[in-house]
């Protein structure tokens, strides 16, 4: 396997110096992202100024993850306040054109192993990226946006180094990136090539871009001359009506209880919460034995394949029966994990608690991107209408004017005066990631850092791949328990990125997590941050 490894950041502070003595915590998937929202905490900002901050960040350091012409969800928590989940995913569009031309594959070289992706404008759905951003700046935010969007745009118009992390999947998805002259002539260097780790990359068109939006407004992206320019794109779905009529959705968590452990999560019609909440009602039955051990493994291999099986027969027209956490339809997948137990998309998560208790914890992703930048706009559009995980039903088949779902789960977790945001890329590893981190939380009693850490299995289309770091006597006996076993010689972005911060009585913590170049910072009041 094609291994990416990083010595994860990470910072604690179990002193007792107190929360308050801090402006807060990060974890995230690049530095630079990390930077934009220091800034604004260390500005005043609470934690949704800086995850706002973080979001426009990300769009332009991590392009292949997160794009102004995607989507997300915050899960939001204000301290004192009821959490709400802002849905700004994207939507498919009003009318499915019989005639687009535009939609075709490509293969992923991840090394040992290739993916099929499908790109295309013909690929594009509605994207929310920036009317989530204005909206939860509206409705939670302190500070002016432009100084929320100061940071990005100097980090477009001045550039910034491509980390190890982003050279690699610049490697893994080219053939999206050099798909069209236009995204060639924006991501490519003068000797042809996509920036590798250690390059200088700028990106003046997008820095533009965010200068426009911050004296127009989002107005300008969906209704203005960005709509005209994505809406001009040539061989897709889009057109000015779906833009003009995207709304960003409010709407209360999904919350359970895992044991001791309360967890608020992202809802239907998102698959990724309730799925989790699902695997974790079946976990519950019993107590779990030591992390590594072989009961553990198997109830938590078991959970997974009846998790994915559950998702094949509850989700119908690319949404998910409401009815999966029905007592008696879990009572019914718990039996067949306790007799058992007796014998991959683009996405990046950032999660941030400010001095006053706000949580945030945001996912995003642009796919994988379409292959195709909107016109002199400095940023491609989403490719969701061509991912495989979102579209059950098959390609083309997908229905109008609806809300996509997503694997993403921004998620909260609060047990015994702890409280943690977290969340993950990595497509269908997603739920099983943070399962896995939520599991080792509240039934190892882990710290935060251990818990991101400590090696992680997956299980899905019958094949279980497993992180190292599990006894090797322990894995053969498993390896005879399952169809197919898959081992893995290190760790690597497949198995999802988990980055989280904890405030926990008078202490916080922060992890990101190294499989997907994570970044953990403590900001203090005066002092350097800790990392």
């Amino acid at each position: 396997m094609s291994i990416v490894n990083s010595c994860p950041e990470r910072a604690v502070d179990r002193q007792g110096a107190g929360v308050n003595h801090y402006r807060g915590a990060i974890a995230c998937g690049h530095p630079e992202v990390a930077k934009a929202a220091e800034n604004v905490l260390r500005s005043g900002g609470n934690a949704f100024d800086a995850v706002v901050a973080a979001e426009f960040s990300a769009c332009v350091v991590e392009p292949v993850l997160s794009s102004l012409g995607g989507g997300g969800y915050l899960l939001a928590h204000p301290a004192g306040a009821r959490p709400r989940v802002y849905d700004f995913f994207v939507q498919t569009p009003h009318h499915r054109k019989s005639d687009v031309g535009d939609f075709y594959p490509i293969e992923a070289d991840f090394g040992d192993v290739t993916q099929e992706f499908h790109i295309g404008v013909g690929t594009a759905a509605t994207p929310g990226t920036v009317k989530g951003a204005y909206a939860i700046h509206r409705d939670l935010g302190s500070l002016p946006m432009a100084e929320l969007v100061a940071p990005a745009i100097q980090q477009a118009s001045e550039g910034v180094d491509v980390t190890p992390m982003q050279g690699y999947i610049f490697d893994v998805v080219a053939p999206i990136y050099q798909a069209t002259a236009e995204a060639r002539r924006h991501f490519e260097g003068s000797d042809g090539k996509l920036p590798g780790a250690g390059t200088r990359f700028r990106r003046p068109a997008l820095a533009a871009t965010l200068e426009a939006l911050v004296g127009e407004g989002d107005a300008l992206f969906y209704q203005g001359d960005i709509a005209e320019r994505i809406a001009d794109v040539t061989g897709g779905h889009l057109d000015l009506d779906d833009l003009r009529n995207y709304q960003v959705i409010v709407r209360e968590p999904l919350r359970y209880q895992y044991r001791s452990a309360e967890v608020l999560t992202n809802p239907p019609p998102s698959f990724g919460g309730i799925l989790i909440a699902f695997g974790h009602e079946l976990l519950a039955a019993s107590t779990l034995d030591s992390f590594g051990s072989r009961q553990h493994l198997a109830r938590l291999n078991q959970a997974m394949v009846l998790t994915q099986k559950a998702r094949v027969d509850r989700v119908v027209g690319g949404e998910i029966n409401g009815d999966l956490l029905n007592p008696e339809y879990i009572m019914r997948y718990r039996k067949d994990v306790l007799a058992h137990a007796a014998a991959m998309r683009g996405t990046t998560h950032i999660s941030i608690v400010d001095g006053a208790g706000n949580v945030a914890a945001m996912t995003l992703s642009n796919g994988e991107g379409c292959g195709v930048m909107v016109p002199d706009a400095g940023f491609m559009l989403n490719n969701m209408l061509g991912e495989q995980d979102i579209n059950p039903d098959g390609f083309g088949l997908w229905r109008e004017n609806q809300r996509m779902a997503s694997m993403m789960a921004p998620s909260v977790v609060s047990w015994d005066g702890r409280r943690v945001a977290l969340g993950s890329g990595g497509s269908n590893r997603i739920r099983s990631a943070i399962t896995q981190v939520i599991c080792n939380l509240e039934d190892f009693a882990m710290p935060l850092d251990e818990a991101v850490a400590h090696p992680r299995i997956h299980n899905e289309d019958g094949v279980l791949s497993v992180e190292p770091g599990f006894e090797h006597a322990t894995l053969d006996w498993l390896a005879t328990e399952v169809h197919r076993i898959e081992r893995w010689q290190e760790r690597n972005l497949f198995f999802g990125g988990v980055h989280a911060v904890e405030a926990a009585g008078d202490s916080l913590s922060v992890m990101g997590d190294s499989r997907r170049g994570g970044v953990g910072r403590l900001v203090g009041r005066s002092s350097p941050s800790v990392a």
